[in-house]
């Protein structure tokens, strides 16, 4: 599962290829001269290096790259991934209950006004989401990443087991849907901690060669979640009868979450700190870390908001798809096209096992290929294929449904991939859980989770059925011009942290090419013109 993916050439394999050296010209970084063996690193990823032995004056020795134990490296992404699959368990549930939610908790309302009730409940939880940011970013920042995400892993379950306990609307009148509100807004605010938190936990675990690869596991448990919540609703709805589904059958699903929460519980419990946090990298850093520690949000937007829009931008490029082909794509057949819920239900469920079996090849060729290309590539695929993929899910048959959804799937895989890896390394390790708390939380709450909602009354008004494709073109549009001003970080080590390795061997292998960097670095400042240092990060 976490086998080694080499993605640059070994100090082995670079001697044997050393033919002298040849002069590159170009603007910026290690672009003066540049020997064969360098030329084999990623641009962004010499500039950086170099960025970094220029500061120190110095090539890297042994304490200057981390090496991350392979199996402190599993637990703290499975570990993660199980937090995501539990969070998306609970989404696909109730996504697919959407429906029979909205009979139990608003049965005066007409069938179109009780979907439309039920999205808003579960868009309600996304409202407070940027809360659960705002508090448990700094608070990750201050007191250590693993340490929150125990806590958010159990209300998380506790908001969600709730649900399964809270009497109709026909049993306690108005107090029921009061209650479910409630119980979402607990678990949208404990979700603003999640996912940020994860994806800075995995990313700080994670050697720079496959941050891609290894990242990209926690939308795996996100699909894997939602995939199992989606098929055990399937299921149900096959076994049993409507009128069992109302009375007691819906409730099942949501009561499941409490065994899954004290089995993530304790596995966030037995992780170690991240290296990342625990290293912070030099006092400039620490500084950061106190004023975050400080509660000074203010800092992180009016210091680090370019990378903050950057973030937005790409989460609502991701979140929008997600939550379409996720969230309403199963209500939109059944309410929309009138088609059964066992065959909208599978349809979907289909394309969750197809993101499964594709994300992690996606992260890995992030790793390779770069994270630019991912996103800009998919964004524009976005804006061409919205459209036809929606008149194929709306054709009769069998085929092209399936076709339609799983040309939507694939995209949604492209954008989810690289996000885990992409998003924290935009901010540096000091307020990076507090930025992703702030960026990913409130894009998410303004474009993400309203998407069935806003989506489902444009429906209604124009009565247009190919709305869904057109609000996909706008967010693959938005995503595209995003991807204009990332920064490519594929390989290159986190802002604020020690270049991160797999293994001694390739520690030794990253220290011997620093040397040769470093050389090459010198030999260009000494030259007849000079090249100026590389520029830094403004994050």
């Amino acid at each position: 599962m976490f086998a080694p993916v080499t993605q640059f050439a070994s100090a082995k394999q670079l001697s044997a290829r050393r033919q002298g050296t040849e002069t590159r010209k170009g603007g910026g970084g290690v672009a003066g001269v540049v020997t064969d063996e360098l030329s084999e690193l990623p641009r962004q990823v010499r500039d950086e290096l170099a960025r970094r032995m220029r500061r120190n004056e110095r090539a890297f020795r042994s304490g200057d790259v981390q090496v991350v134990e392979r199996p402190l490296l599993r637990r703290a992404v499975g570990a993660s991934a199980l937090g995501n699959c539990m969070e998306w368990f609970d989404f696909g549930v109730y996504s697919y209950l959407a429906a029979t939610i909205g009979k139990v908790f608003f049965p005066g309302a007409s069938p179109g006004a009780q979907v439309v009730s039920s999205f808003a409940t579960f868009a309600a939880a996304f409202v407070v989401r940027p809360l659960g940011g705002l508090f448990f970013g700094p608070l990750g920042d201050r007191v250590g990443r693993q340490k929150v995400l125990a806590t958010t892993m159990i209300m998380m379950a506790l908001g969600t087991f709730a649900i399964g306990l809270i009497p109709s609307f026909a049993t306690i009148g108005i107090a029921a849907p009061i209650l479910l509100l409630l119980a979402r807004m607990v678990q949208g605010f404990s979700t603003g901690g999640e996912y940020g938190g994860a994806t800075t936990f995995v990313a700080e675990y994670s050697p720079d060669r496959r941050r891609g690869f290894l990242s990209s596991w926690l939308d795996f448990g996100t699909f894997v979640g939602y995939a199992l919540g989606s098929a055990l609703v399937t299921v149900l709805n096959l076994l049993l009868t409507d009128a069992q589904m109302l009375s007691w059958g819906w409730r099942l699903p949501f009561l499941i979450a409490g065994p899954l929460g004290v089995i993530g519980l304790y596995m966030r419990l037995k992780l170690e700190e991240s290296p990342a946090f625990q290293q912070q990298l030099d006092d400039h850093e620490k500084s950061l870390a106190q004023a975050s520690a400080g509660g000074e949000l203010k800092n992180v937007v009016t210091r680090y908001w370019r990378p903050l829009l950057i973030c937005m931008g790409l989460v609502l490029l991701y979140n929008v798809t997600n939550y379409m082909v996720t969230g309403f794509l199963p209500t939109y057949q059944t309410e929309t096209l009138h088609r059964s819920s066992g065959s909208a239900d599978v349809l979907v469920l289909i394309g969750m096992v197809w993101i499964v079996l594709l994300i992690t090849f996606i992260g890995r060729l992030s790793d390779r290929v770069g994270r630019r290309p991912v996103y800009g590539v998919s964004a524009a695929a976005m804006i061409l294929l919205a459209v036809p993929s929606f008149e194929l899910i709306k054709r009769d048959g069998t085929w092209p449904p399936v076709v339609g959804v799983l040309v939507l799937s694939t995209l949604l895989a492209c954008f989810a991939a690289p996000s885990a890896a992409t998003l924290p390394a935009l901010f540096p390790t000091a307020v990076r859980y507090a930025a992703m708390g702030i960026g990913f939380n409130i894009a998410v709450a303004a474009f993400g989770g309203t998407t069935p909602l806003v989506t489902e009354a444009l429906v209604n008004v124009t009565g247009d059925d190919l709305m869904p494709a057109y609000y996909l073109m706008l967010a693959g549009a938005i995503g595209l011009v995003t991807v204009r001003f990332l920064p490519e970080t594929a390989q290159v080590p986190l802002s604020g942290s020690r270049p991160m390795v797999g293994s001694r061997a390739e520690q030794r292998e990253l220290i011997t090419t620093s040397r040769e960097l470093y050389v090459a670095c010198l030999r260009e400042s000494s030259g007849p013109h000079p090249v100026s240092s590389p520029r830094p990060h403004r994050h």
